[in-house]
């Protein structure tokens, strides 16, 4: 079905399906399950109009048409949490045991002996043009920042970013331990600055089973007062851990709250949180809540990951409480993290493959919320992209056009034949051969 045209899409796209939370500037009247039957109009590469089916010739008389028969089409995807400087290094650097203790050593090692400007370089654009061709819009990526790294990628980054503009919108959050604002404080402020010069987040890594204590306190106070003097936000990884101990979500509420800081905040992971004791689970979102800081569910990893032990099967499903949380009022994303790394063996950046594994493993489905905008606008408001994850009448005409006619079919195939537009020109969908990066 999605094959309805060959090149170009033609002026107007008739008898579309549309998510109407993923629609802007149009009053489509949903059915069940939030979807519309539309006519999608163009003009000049942007969506001109988006009006009831049969209605497009109205707009634009004479205009050439394909009857997609209710096929979907999406926005292009919005991809808020990545790593786009670990990527692709797996057949140099497998985990010797599927563990986050044997990821981290490995990554530590490999990143070394060989992360040059040229190797970074080389897996980061070989992983956008994965994540171009699948039809995505927009990334924020995780970028290591310790030690000689961080001179070496945020360049690389900055002249990835130019180069890409107008394809996909690229944001970065510098990573790095969060105690080292207290035990190496020279080296945060470098980071600091650095995240600064390019436009970038502070990220940080609070350790996932150790107990919280006054230093990470001191570092997170830290870390808001260099946030706010920069105008930055903030994104750490959190309680990446099913250790009891992994306690330092309700640390980083509080000192949000404590430090008054009004800016961006977004942690991520978040796994331990599912397993505490209800009361302890509504005082941590409910400090949430207050703090406004949004959480980015990563369940591929994160079911990758946890709960890992030799010759067991895992209990659990890693995965943060993402329905109690957007029940509370917490914004709530998904995201692609790792990509053929140690931390995650797997993955393309293929943001549909997102969506499909997450509706399974959270339960999305059979669910009163409508979780569609977790595909791009829910990720574009908490982290402040441009891209704004929606079809927009008067943007450019970017959308991923899929043979489903609702969601339950979107998230049953992958969707290999999916087309991809951006600014109404049909991209060309060859993806890049692994054989690529065997020089590395």
């Amino acid at each position: 079905m999605t094959t309805t045209f060959p090149g170009d899409p033609p002026s107007i796209l008739s008898n579309a399906c549309v998510a109407a939370a993923l629609v802007e500037g149009a009053a489509v009247v949903a059915r069940a399950g939030g979807l519309a039957a539309c006519d999608i109009v163009l003009r000049d590469g942007r969506v001109a109009a988006i009006v009831a089916p049969g209605d497009g010739t109205k707009v634009l008389s004479g205009a050439t048409r394909a009857d997609l028969a209710g096929s979907l089409v999406l926005p292009r995807f919005v991809d808020g949490h990545t790593h786009l400087d670990k990527g692709h290094i797996l057949h140099r650097a497998p985990n010797p045991d599927g563990t986050f203790l044997g990821a981290r050593t490995t990554v530590a090692a490999d990143r070394e002996l060989h992360w040059t400007s040229r190797d970074v370089r080389t897996r980061m654009e070989f992983a956008l043009r994965c994540a171009y061709v699948h039809g995505t819009a927009a990334i924020r990526t995780h970028i290591d920042s310790l030690g000689k790294q961080t001179a070496i990628s945020w360049p690389v980054f900055d002249e990835i970013r130019t180069d890409w503009k107008g394809r996909i919108e690229l944001q970065g959050a510098a990573l790095c331990p969060t105690e080292f604002a207290v035990d190496d404080p020279e080296q945060f402020k470098s980071i600091v600055a650095t995240a600064a010069r390019y436009g970038g987040s502070i990220g940080g890594l609070t350790f996932t089973g150790n107990r919280p204590g006054e230093k990470l306190d001191r570092a997170l106070d830290i870390a808001c007062a260099a946030a706010r003097a920069n105008g930055l936000g903030l994104d750490f990884h959190v309680d990446e851990s099913s250790s009891p101990d992994a306690l330092t979500l309700e640390q980083i509420a509080r000192a949000v709250i404590r430090n008054r800081f009004e800016g961006r905040v977004i942690v991520g992971h978040c796994c331990s949180l599912a397993l505490m004791p209800v009361d302890d689970r509504r005082r941590i979102i409910a400090l949430l809540v207050e703090a406004n800081i949004a959480v980015v569910s990563l369940p591929q990893v994160n079911m990758y990951l946890q709960d890992r032990e030799p010759g067991r099967t895992p209990r659990w499903r890693g995965v943060a409480p993402v329905h109690e949380l957007a029940a509370a009022g917490v914004p709530v994303v998904i995201a692609s993290d790792n990509t053929r790394d140690p931390f995650h063996a797997y993955g393309d950046l293929d943001f549909l493959e997102v969506f499909r594994e997450a509706t399974r493993i959270l339960h999305l489905d059979h669910a009163a919320r409508d979780w569609s905008g977790l595909m791009g606008p829910a990720t574009s408001v908490a982290m402040g992209f441009e891209t704004p994850g929606k079809i927009r009448v008067g943007g450019p005409a970017d959308f991923v056009i899929v043979g489903a006619r609702n969601l339950w079919e979107l998230c049953t195939r992958p969707w290999s034949d999916r087309i991809v537009c951006v600014g109404g020109k049909r991209i060309d969908r060859k993806l890049p051969a692994f054989s690529e990066l065997d020089g590395l």
